[in-house]
């Protein structure tokens, strides 16, 4: 597709002719009204990305949220990973661990343009982690060691973005009720009743014709993952230090010091104290062989981000793909 902007919207040098160009039908050809819409679009959705309050308190949030999960990620003495409780059994072994690094700005306007809701209120990934563990039923008892020491708080997430494409709940529960009363009644170790629930997981495992996820991910995609939303406490450093010196000007005889008694005179009541906000962060889990099947062909990273830019693309010129009558 080869579309180029009309000379006419590169010499406006006044936000308000590209309004004008954009409502009024009777000083512009049709092409031209349908760029100014187009390019005021852009502009809108470029606005919510950069005035979204909560980007100037991201390293602060990046760093609680991580901090809930670094506790408890850990290496051993022969420098295998685990999440759990250092010294004791209560851990799932892991191939990795990452954390998501901050998405461009690019990124960010071009995931915003293919949503019809295109606000940055709307991104729910902007900090996230994925787990990439051994088997799949470790993928399962990993999300179990998450809820029971509460670093994911199951009513705090959004339940719209939960998505399971890795296995099949209901059939894997009747295993595993299955398997638990055989393991009772055969005094089975604890080695073989986990390697029967790893058959299990993997005899679960979905279809890709059961896979709901959104438009842009293949079918062949598997991972569960979901969205949580967690309480950041901001503390202003800037209040603490003023405090400070109003203690010194408050121990320097204000009444004969003019620039202490300014001090002590100032209004802080409009400076922002200690704030609290929910900040939305998303949790992938996969087992290796998952990991390895998403990174390739139809279910890759890439061929992800090549369908939204596609997206993005159809949705803003829209009308002037069909004003032209332009095949894509």
């Amino acid at each position: 597709m080869d579309l180029k902007v009309p000379n006419s919207l590169l010499m406006i040098s006044d936000i308000s002719q590209l309004f004008l160009m954009a409502t009024d039908d009777n000083i512009v050809k049709k092409e031209d009204k349908l760029w100014a819409e187009v390019v005021l679009k852009v502009m809108h959705t470029i606005m919510h990305a950069d005035k979204d309050l909560r980007s100037n308190y991201f390293n602060i949030v990046q760093t609680q949220i991580f901090d809930r999960f670094y506790k408890y990620v850990f290496r051993s003495d022969d420098d295998k990973l685990f999440i759990g409780v250092r010294g004791t059994e209560d851990r799932v072994p892991l191939v990795d661990f990452e954390t998501k690094s901050k998405k461009t700005r690019e990124s960010i306007i071009i995931k915003l343009l293919h949503k019809a809701e295109n606000v940055a209120e709307e991104l729910f990934d902007r900090v996230g982690v994925r787990f990439i563990t051994h088997t799949r039923f470790d993928s399962l008892r990993l999300i179990r060691f998450l809820l029971e020491k509460n670093i994911v708080i199951p009513h705090n997430n959004k339940p719209s973005r939960a998505i399971n494409t890795m296995i099949n709940m209901p059939k894997f529960k009747e295993s595993h009720q299955s398997l638990l009363k055989m393991a009772i009644r055969n005094n089975l170790s604890e080695e073989r009743f986990l390697a029967a629930m790893e058959r299990a997981a993997v005899e679960a495992q979905l279809e890709p014709s059961e896979n709901e996820r959104n438009k842009h991910t293949s079918k062949a995609y598997q991972s569960i993952q979901f969205t949580c939303r967690q309480l950041i406490e901001y503390k202003n450093p800037f209040l603490q230090e003023f405090n400070d010196l109003r203690r010194i000007a408050k121990n320097s005889n204000p009444e004969e010091n003019e620039l202490a008694r300014r001090v002590l005179n100032m209004d802080i009541s409009l400076v922002a104290r200690d704030i609290r906000f929910f900040y939305p962060y998303e949790i992938q889990v996969v087992d290796q062989e998952a990991f390895k099947a998403n990174s390739q062909g139809d279910a890759s990273h890439q061929e992800y981000k090549r369908q939204q830019v596609r997206s993005a693309m159809k949705r803003v010129f829209k009308s002037i793909i069909e004003y032209k009558q332009i095949e894509i």
